[in-house]
């Protein structure tokens, strides 16, 4: 009886499994297959080639002997954080800026502000490769200009990581700006007005209403640029320092399956990145709730 009663809500609702079965098919083969395959490898010694050999837990203790692999999660870490104290205050303040009453050619301004997220990210990377070369660079040609001495930034162990950070900030603070835009228009200008009339000024009326308006879509973007952080590649890729001096997680995932072709290994990499993400959204969440933010 249940069986025929699943088949004719089947034939009742065929078309529209019609319809969505392209995304559950897509999302069984390039995401849930590739998530069950590599969680099966990350405990064997495959480098792609012939039958996996089982290793048990070897490549998680192996990760967490590995100091290379500890100077990447450091790194990842110091993007992470950069990222949140950087480019959220900085995509606010520009967006605070765009959506000005009085502000002229807003059309201009926006284009401008967004044209740096739609650059390659590969051909951004190695202008700011050429920007911060300690010979012809043009940071260096600018400390000279105030008699500065030049820095070697690609091939400091201590300061190759600035690159990194700078053109983390400077690619996705667009993005995050258009998004907290979005956030200021939907604001009823009725609040503003009543805040005018009761005598408050623009620092007031940001603290009082702006921001707690924004509440939501700030969260948002601190989710998002969490993920993103912690998956950055493209950066620090392009503008490799010496050693492990600003490789990232997904970096040293990346050398250790398609340069080292120890799959098992990377597919570990990737699930302690996977446990990572989990438990940062989940304090995320927890802590948001209890400011009933969420």
């Amino acid at each position: 009886m249940t069986a025929n009663k699943f088949m004719r809500a089947f034939k009742k609702y065929r078309n529209p499994y019609l319809f969505i079965s392209p995304f559950f098919l897509l999302f069984i083969v390039f995401q849930l297959f590739p998530m069950v395959w590599s969680f099966f490898i990350s405990f064997t010694e495959w480098n792609g080639m012939g039958e996996a050999k089982q290793v048990g837990m070897k490549n998680y203790v192996t990760l967490y002997h590995d100091y290379m692999f500890w100077d990447a999660v450091k790194n990842t870490f110091i993007y992470w954080v950069s990222a949140i104290l950087l480019i959220i205050p900085l995509a606010l303040l520009i967006s605070v800026l765009l959506n000005y009453r009085k502000l002229r050619a807003k059309t201009f301004f926006k284009s401008v502000t967004f044209f740096p997220y739609v650059c390659a990210a590969v051909a951004m990377g190695l202008i700011f490769k050429m920007m911060f070369d300690y010979n012809a660079g043009i940071i260096n040609e600018l400390f000279g200009f105030f008699g500065a001495a030049p820095v070697e930034w690609m091939t400091s162990i201590s300061l190759s990581k600035i690159p990194v950070i700078v053109l983390n900030v400077w690619r996705n603070t667009p993005w995050f700006t258009m998004i907290i835009l979005s956030g200021l228009l939907s604001i009823p200008e009725d609040y503003y007005e009543s805040a005018r009339i009761d005598g408050a000024n623009s620092l007031q009326q940001f603290f009082k209403i702006t921001l707690p308006s924004l509440g939501s879509i700030l969260f948002f973007c601190f989710i998002i640029l969490t993920v993103d952080s912690w998956n950055i590649f493209t950066e620090p890729f392009i503008l490799k320092g010496p050693s492990t001096s600003n490789i990232s997680m997904f970096q040293y995932m990346y050398e250790n399956s398609f340069i080292l072709f120890k799959f098992g290994y990377a597919a570990a990499i990737g699930y302690v990145l996977t446990m990572i993400l989990f438990v940062l959204s989940i304090l995320q969440f927890v802590l948001m709730r209890k400011q009933g933010e969420v």
